[in-house]
């Protein structure tokens, strides 16, 4: 059964188990496979550029308990992104506007903005009104914002109606909890769930309301066998290429 024009395969923080994740090595080497698109981080620098990295610490960088934002843009880019992987080649942190300017016509995009409980939400409102501007004018749902804060996404609608937003749910949230979620927020373009959620019936809740449903993180055979066959819109995955193999039998 061919299922490619069914599911679009995205590489999660670009092809993490080959390069430093959120680095362009990840990102290229995820494109050397036809995968359909990239799933990446947005946070805020100290000084309020717009750059990737998932983490809420950097650890890997081995700073415990420092953050993104303890830093300006030009200390982080002085420091080396790829080096917790073993890269041979030094690289600093990629900034938003860059990643969008390399990577916007060569696949589809899925940005997350990485808002956390301890952070104002003036800082929140900050990261959102950044990330929609600089992508600028919607093109389709070829570059789609997601988060797992609602009220982030709720401003984002505020701020630009038109563009597609998806909601990040957590391990927890079942199916009665998305079908609430997507009646009290019809705007939403669908949903990322976690794949210890995904069933029929999580899969029905979104459909009979017309979303998307995206799901995260699906990396081994049954994983990834059970998002196509529920013939999910995107899959995100730390082996894409294996995604894509499983995709196209």
């Amino acid at each position: 059964m061919n299922r490619s024009r069914q599911t679009h395969i995205f590489a999660h923080r670009g092809a993490n188990r080959e390069a430093a994740e959120n680095t362009r090595a990840a990102f290229d080497r995820a494109l050397a496979y036809p995968i359909d698109g990239i799933e990446t981080d947005i946070q805020l620098t100290r000084d309020g550029v717009a750059v990737l990295w998932h983490d809420r610490f950097l650890d890997r960088l081995g700073m415990k308990d420092k953050r993104i934002d303890d830093f300006g843009h030009a200390e982080l880019r002085a420091m080396d992104f790829a080096a917790h992987f073993g890269g041979a080649t030094k690289e600093g942190i990629t900034t938003l506007r860059e990643f969008l300017d390399v990577y916007r016509t060569r696949c589809r995009l899925l940005l997350e903005i990485k808002n956390r409980d301890w952070e104002p939400v003036e800082w929140h409102e900050a990261k959102v009104r950044q990330t929609l501007e600089l992508v600028g004018a919607p093109d389709g749902d070829r570059v789609l914002v997601s988060s797992f804060d609602l009220g982030s996404l709720v401003y984002a609608h505020r701020v630009d109606p038109q563009f597609p937003l998806v909601f990040n749910l957590e391990p927890e949230h079942d199916a009665a909890f998305a079908r609430e979620v997507l009646d009290a927020q019809p705007f939403l373009h669908g949903l990322c769930v976690h794949i210890a959620t995904l069933d029929e019936s999580m899969v029905g809740a979104v459909r009979e309301r017309g979303k998307r449903i995206a799901v995260y993180t699906c990396n081994s055979d049954e994983q990834i066998d059970r998002a196509l066959d529920l013939g999910v819109d995107i899959l995100i995955s730390d082996v894409p290429q294996k995604a894509l193999q499983r995709r196209d039998v």
